[in-house]
């Protein structure tokens, strides 16, 4: 499957960024509860996440802590 279907999270352990509350987002290495919570504030502002690139547009949020994360996530 790919890691677009909605199935793909549940079996390999990805957390969701379109469905993650701040806690499971601040568990996140190199994510603390300010960058959870604007990652959730850009959410609700903007929509659902369509790349796990679209972090970028995150305040905070730059390519050295996407490339930290990337394999921890997706949308």
């Amino acid at each position: 499957p790919s890691a677009a279907s909605g199935s793909a999270e549940a079996g390999s352990g990805l957390l969701n960024l379109n469905s993650a509350t701040e806690e499971q987002l601040d568990a996140l290495k190199g994510i603390g509860p300010s960058k959870a919570k604007a990652i959730v504030e850009y959410r609700s502002a903007h929509g659902a996440f369509r790349s796990v690139d679209d972090l970028l547009k995150v305040k905070g949020i730059g390519e050295k802590l996407l490339a930290g994360i990337r394999d921890r996530v997706t949308v």
